[in-house]
């Protein structure tokens, strides 16, 4: 018999997590965190940040500091400006299958009303957090298989957000299934395309999906009713709920970015990094790229982008960026780099070529083959070849940990940094007090500003 989404996360208590999904919840501690860094000095979380104490200020249900920001807001508003700070740089953690992300809902939601209700220790923290994501992931495949359009992962973090938040305010399985139906109610169907076709801040949804998913769980606790969530309970969906309590997807789906970029582009830039290497070229040398990927990947286009937001939504420029400097970090998401004409030479010289059967294979793994035209007339051909990140092709230990000082330091301090990894890598075992100065940290004011 299936185990219902609702009693599975009511019940769901820290002894009964496996370690590897407590492995997976510290590295996306400490992944976020670095991603929250860097997104704090964004045009676009300064915005969110601005507007939070406008129209979500702290009320009967406590105050929460904005992350990175250190202002007190209601919990929805500190959920709000979190998600839209992590969402701004498109480096989080993602779930491959959802075409989509939740950490940068499931984060700054959690933290928010944690912070709004009071000490808790990293055990009860941990038990919120795997139910969120479970959730989440669940929903998210749930509304991929059944509706048509591709919406955002605001439209079923939401979700998961609603279920996690409602067992964090002490509700028990009917309080959680009427969150779930009301914040996938309430959640933003957005169209993920339209952002990708036309690139801004509305990013991926979540600025919404994780204020949406914390007033479902206080609505619920408060006798409002919205059950069923049909990604949760609907007959059409139910293959993806057949093993929850014994599978873990945030094990098995679970995936993290070595660049700040859409990874629909990651496997293109992995590709690009090598061969430059192991044919010892210059970016003189080259004359010409194409890439041949799958459909959405080919709407990613960006030969020159404007903003930040389309350089996060490109694949031609990323890849320039790569083949010029080596690198694509946060120093390529600066104005300057936007205007460099040696990547824009390459960038525009940059073909995207729709392959129909990397779309036919790009459910499970982004793929991507590059050939580099040389100056010479030269071919060099790289074998396709799909994104590192996954599970069974992990960024080791040793690189999550590069990623997040290469984010945060220069934002954050190397002693604020230092600080805030010690204690995400192991924040399943801290007590109240060590889980309130991690907090703390992590939502202290920025020393850098926009």
């Amino acid at each position: 018999m299936t185990l219902s989404f609702d009693k599975f996360s009511a019940d769901l208590r820290y002894d009964a997590l496996p370690e590897t999904v407590l492995q997976i919840l510290r590295r996306s501690f400490t992944d976020t965190m670095g991603v929250a860094a860097i997104g704090s000095t964004t045009e676009l979380s300064t915005i969110a940040r601005r507007t939070a104490p406008l129209i979500f200020g702290a009320g009967a249900s406590g105050a929460a500091r904005m992350m990175m920001d250190g202002r007190a807001v209601s919990p929805v508003g500190a959920a709000m400006a979190g998600a839209f700070t992590i969402d701004s740089i498109d480096a989080h953690d993602g779930v491959t299958p959802c075409k989509g992300h939740a950490g940068s809902a499931v984060f700054p939601a959690l933290i928010a009303m944690a912070q709004a209700l009071g000490p808790m220790d990293g055990k009860r923290f941990a038990e919120l957090l795997a139910v969120a994501y479970e959730i989440s992931y669940r929903a998210g495949s749930v509304q991929h298989a059944t509706c048509a359009d591709y919406h955002t992962s605001g439209a079923w973090t939401a979700v998961g957000v609603a279920a996690a938040g409602a067992k964090l305010l002490g509700g028990d399985a009917e309080h959680i299934r009427q969150a779930a139906g009301i914040g996938e109610y309430h959640g933003p169907r957005s169209q993920m395309m339209r952002c990708i076709d036309h690139p801004t801040m509305l990013r991926d949804g979540v600025g919404w999906g994780a204020p949406s998913g914390v007033t479902a769980a206080y609505l619920a606790m408060e006798g409002f009713t919205g059950a069923p969530a049909l990604t949760c309970e609907g007959d059409e969906g139910a293959e993806f709920w057949a093993d929850l309590g014994a599978g873990w997807r945030v094990v098995d789906h679970t995936h993290y970015k070595a660049y700040p970029c859409c990874r629909w582009a990651h496997p293109s830039l992995d590709a690009v990094s090598d061969m430059m290497r192991d044919h010892d070229l210059s970016h003189e040398q080259i004359e010409a790229v194409e890439i041949r990927t799958f459909h959405y990947a080919t709407r990613l286009a960006g030969h020159e982008p404007q903003s930040p937001d389309e350089f996060a939504y490109a694949i031609a420029f990323p890849v320039a960026a790569m083949i010029v400097r080596g690198q694509v970090g946060a120093e390529e998401l600066s104005a300057q780099t936007l205007a460099d004409p040696d990547i824009l030479r390459i960038s525009r010289a940059i073909e995207l070529i729709d392959d129909d059967e990397m779309t036919r294979t790009s459910t499970d793994k982004r793929w991507a083959q590059v050939t580099l035209v040389l100056t010479d007339g030269r071919r060099i051909e790289d074998a396709p070849r799909s994104a590192r990140g996954d599970p069974d092709m992990p960024l080791s230990d040793f690189e999550i940990s590069a990623k997040f000082h290469r984010l945060a330091d220069p934002v954050l301090g190397q002693p604020r940094a230092h600080g805030i990894e010690a204690l995400t890598s192991r924040f399943d075992s801290l007590s109240a007090s060590d889980l309130s100065r991690l907090f703390e940290l992590c939502t202290r004011p920025a020393q850098t500003r926009n």
